[in-house]
């Protein structure tokens, strides 16, 4: 996941900004998914397109839920073409 560095142990801040990755396409129950994590300081959040519903949550209210799944719709063509170019043996094989 490029939002993180596992080089150091030194704690993200909490100010209130987000990280957000997408993962590759998987199917899921035969059809394709893609997971969309979402991270600020110590609240993340996992969610899936194309339902754009949030299925992992620690630290963030229902407002905030609400607005993640909220802009998971607003973006949801964004989000599927950054999937499609998600390369997991290319991130393997990299230093």
């Amino acid at each position: 996941m490029e939002n993180f560095d596992l080089e150091t142990n030194i704690p993200p801040k909490d100010d209130g900004a987000l990280d957000m990755s997408v993962s590759s396409i998987c199917r899921i129950d035969g059809r394709k998914k893609a997971y969309v994590n979402f991270s600020g300081g110590k609240r993340t959040a996992e969610g899936l397109i194309p339902d754009c519903k949030i299925t992992k949550n620690n630290g963030f209210s229902k407002e905030e839920v609400a607005a993640l799944e909220e802009y998971m719709k607003k973006e949801l063509e964004t989000l599927k073409k950054m999937a499609a170019e998600v390369n997991v043996m290319k991130a393997f094989m990299e230093p």
